[in-house]
Parts: structure tokens; C-alpha cells; sequence
């Protein structure tokens, strides 16, 4: 015989505590996310200033072995060369690098974002042979970034 007005008492989730509980997920993830990619990015941020002042140091020693010529002839490239004084990308590959004024008695190199990177707050990085550190594009102030 049946046992009438007893409920089966059963062990899973309620559709709506399952939403509750996706609802909740999706939140954290809303907030979590981009946070996490802020923090990426200034992290990565340690490449270009690492890249940066790696090639300054090959620049003066490149322009005490030339002479009169300075850094004139100094070139960038991932490939090597005679000529070649760094290579054009950051070690990490999240900035390449370029000299946007070069003359035999000066330079000025610019770490331009790559990838994911290019969202940085930061934009491009400057540094020029007096060791003037700079940004190019960016709403924030040289000391945050740098």
C-alpha cells in the first residue's frame, strides 16, 4: 500500500538554486576578469622598461666603439647584423622597439605595445640617450607607468 501525503525528500538542487548560484559565478567573473588583465598588463609593462634600458646601455657602448659617428649607424632588428645594436623586440615579445630620432650625438627609442598589450593604459614607452624616460599616447603620468 502507498503511503499517502509523505514528499520524497531528494538530494539534489532546485532549478532556482542553480541559478542563484550561476547568477553569483557570473558576477565574481564580471568583476574578477578585467581586474586580472589591468594586473597583466602592468606586469608586462616590465618588459618594455627592461628593453629599454638594456638597448640604452648597448647604445653607449656602440657609440664609444664608433667614434665620431655616434649612434648614426645603430640599427634594431631580431635577425643580427653588422651594424646591429639590440634586437627589435622586447625579450617577451609584448613591445617593439624603434629609434624615432637618431643622429651621431642622439637618439630617442620608442617600446611600442604588441598583442593584448596595445590596451595598456600606458601606451608607448620613450627613453632617450640622456635617459629622459617618457610615454607617447597615454593619459597617465610618466611616474605611474615607469
Amino acid at each position: 500500500m502507498l503511503a499517502t501525503g509523505k514528499r520524497s525528500t531528494g538530494r539534489g538542487f532546485t532549478l532556482v538554486e542553480l541559478m542563484i548560484v550561476v547568477a553569483v559565478v557570473a558576477l565574481l567573473s564580471a568583476v574578477a576578469v578585467p581586474s586580472y588583465q589591468t594586473s597583466v598588463r602592468k606586469a608586462r609593462r616590465a618588459d618594455a622598461r627592461t628593453a629599454l634600458a638594456t638597448t640604452a646601455q648597448m647604445m653607449e657602448r656602440y657609440a664609444t666603439e664608433q667614434g665620431a659617428n655616434g649612434y648614426r649607424t645603430a640599427m634594431l632588428s631580431d635577425v643580427g647584423g653588422p651594424t646591429v645594436v639590440a634586437k627589435a623586440s622586447s625579450d617577451n615579445g609584448y613591445y617593439q622597439l624603434s629609434f624615432t630620432n637618431l643622429t651621431a650625438t642622439a637618439y630617442t627609442m620608442r617600446a611600442v605595445p604588441q598583442g593584448g598589450q596595445v590596451r595598456d593604459d600606458c601606451a608607448t614607452f620613450t627613453l632617450d640617450e640622456r635617459g629622459v624616460r617618457g610615454l607617447v599616447g597615454s593619459t597617465k603620468p610618466v611616474s605611474e607607468c615607469w
